[in-house]
């Protein structure tokens, strides 16, 4: 293709990656919708344990792609790791639904069940998200780059149209509440805790599907314009494929493998060492979460092929990640605490339907899938004029934004008390702000990354990218268990004969036996803490994200004119 023979269309490949992305998300986010539920009501665990779990399964989920993307670039090639990743999901999902049908009968087993599903699901999701990602990429050859941005905003939308169908049909099969006739006529909602099987019976059945989209659709339209196959073997790429003068292969000398071995055992202590408490997740996945981010992305800085210009935009990357992580930890509490908000503290009558509370996260996937289009539209117009922000300014107004819905949603159940309900118009309007912010952060990141990233380091700068997520959610998991006491916990709390609230403001001192009580039916008889200020409500918790995403976005944003000079005329 001649430099200025370009075409308007986007390629076919596109909407095959699409399409498997779709059913992919469909899988995740489903599965993501009623996981802590299910560990709540099904695996009897405390809230703040599963919100624990979550994070560092979400954060894993993040922090495997470094694997993933090492894996490909070196030995299977985007093509093999998709397909590996996307059957090694499915098997995930099959082996929840089968620890959400015997934990009745064999709790231990159920989760050891639910511990291992996990597992595979963690190096599946490693396998098969950087790669996808890449290939999104390498559709566009160099002459057409400037889509990038448009082309990511349109891949994002089935993410999304994915997320949107998993968070409605997993939630609607799977987080049922019947209808029970008490003794005095009148009517009670129990959740059928042995339900939460079909939602994640619905999730392996859409990974299944995904994956046979991609096996069947790829050699046919994933093929750049001149027809060779995109992210085959290594061993096959094309000199076309790189930069005029880039490096085709990373050097990584057995001192800076060594180097990063360091780095990560240095990182690893200093967060075990600062952690309280003896959960695991926090004390061990956690640690080795950061310290992994920490050294393998000065791995790529230590290869001795990287020019000047290329390490500044590697280093772009790199700060962008850190502020995103602030991003995620507070868009992340959808899964957890947003959700036992739901279930615990919210009328969520919407138009007469009594909504799952799973599913009220559902609102994000439905936005997002009614204003991406609006918003590539508004990007390309702007970049039309000359007029488009730089990345971190876009990345900046996302921050600011989440920043804006946690402190409207703080005000609203600022005077809630303990038995007050949070209007689901409340969560729904956080929702919908969420979303702009996401809209103005993750795909111009993805985008961002596919811009600056040597041609040899694609799919690690991808994992690299991720790995901010993988912080971010695990620093969601944190922020998540400081949840402080729900309505549902003070009424529990009556019901056994215990005064909850006079219990945490230490005016009443507990007996041995309400103690016991408390800890039997997963209730704190405490405040729980963040940066040693107790989080006595909802107002506390919600302001804890107003602030970290507030200072967040004024740092990037200050930053901006540094950043601009390092990406060397990228935007």
């Amino acid at each position: 293709m001649s430099e200025t023979t370009v075409k308007a269309a986007h390629p076919k490949g596109l909407w095959v990656l699409f399409g498997t992305e779709m059913w992919e998300r469909f899988n995740f986010y489903g599965m993501r919708a009623i996981l802590t539920l299910f560990m709540v009501n099904s695996l009897l665990m405390r809230e703040e344990d599963a919100s624990i779990i979550y994070g560092g399964f979400l954060g894993l989920c993040y922090l495997t792609p470094m694997l993933g993307g090492f894996i490909s670039d070196r030995f299977f090639g985007n093509r093999n790791c998709i397909i590996l990743g996307g059957t090694m999901m499915a098997i995930g999902q099959l082996m929840l639904f089968f620890s959400a049908s015997i934990f009745g009968s064999n709790l231990g087993l159920a989760n050891t069940l639910m511990w291992t599903a996990l597992g595979i699901i963690v190096f599946g999701n490693g396998f098969f998200k950087p790669n996808i990602s890449s290939m999104v990429g390498s559709l566009y050859p160099k002459q057409e780059k400037s889509k990038l941005d448009t082309a990511f905003t349109i891949f994002y939308m089935g993410i999304n149209i994915g997320a949107f169908l998993g968070q409605f049909i997993c939630p609607f099969v799977g987080d049922v509440n019947n209808e029970v006739l008490q003794a005095d006529g009148t009517t009670l909602m129990i959740r059928d805790v042995h339900a939460f099987k079909w939602g994640f019976l619905a999730a392996g059945v859409a990974m299944m599907i995904g994956t046979a989209v991609f096996f069947f659709l790829k050699n046919k339209y994933v093929v750049t314009p001149e027809g060779r196959p995109i992210g085959g073997l290594p061993s096959g790429n094309d000199n076309n494929d790189y930069e005029e003068g880039e490096s085709q292969k990373a050097h990584f000398t057995m001192g800076s493998i060594l180097t990063a071995v360091v780095i990560f055992a240095a990182v690893f202590f200093v967060f075990n060492y600062f952690t309280e408490g003896d959960n695991i997740v926090k004390t061990i996945i956690y640690p080795v979460i950061y310290a992994s981010g920490i050294s393998l992305a000065a791995l790529i800085l230590l290869d001795k092929t990287l020019t000047k210009v290329e390490t500044q935009r590697i280093w772009v990357i790199y700060i962008m990640s850190f502020f995103i992580i602030f991003f995620w930890a507070a868009f992340e509490q959808a899964g957890s605490s947003l959700t036992f908000i739901a279930d615990n503290q919210t009328d969520r009558h919407f138009f007469g339907w009594n909504m799952p509370p799973s599913m009220v996260q559902i609102f994000n996937g439905l936005f997002v899938v009614m204003f991406a289009f609006p918003f590539s539209i508004l990007w390309d117009k702007l970049r039309a004029k000359n007029r488009e922000p730089l990345s971190t300014v876009k990345q900046s107004i996302g921050l600011l934004l989440i920043a804006v819905s946690y402190f409207i949603i703080a005000n609203n159940v600022k005077d809630l008390g303990n038995t007050g309900l949070l209007a689901i118009k409340w969560l729904i309007l956080l929702y919908l702000i969420q979303t702009f912010a996401e809209l103005c952060l993750s795909p111009i990141g993805l985008s961002l990354v596919g811009k600056l990233s040597p041609k040899r380091f694609a799919s690690l700068a991808y994992g690299v990218f991720f790995i901010s997520n993988a912080a971010g959610y695990a620093l969601s998991g944190t922020l998540g268990s400081i949840l402080p006491a729900t309505g549902d916990k003070f009424k529990k709390a009556s019901e056994l004969g215990i005064d909850l609230q006079g219990v945490l403001d230490k005016s009443i001192t507990p007996t041995a036996e309400q103690l016991e009580l408390l800890a039997k039916n997963q209730i704190s008889d405490h405040y729980p803490t963040f940066a040693s200020f107790p989080i006595e409500n909802l107002y506390d918790f919600f302001m804890v994200f107003v602030v970290l995403c507030g200072i967040a976005a004024a740092i990037l944003f200050m930053l901006t004119p540094v950043i601009k000079k390092m990406m060397h005329g990228i935007r």
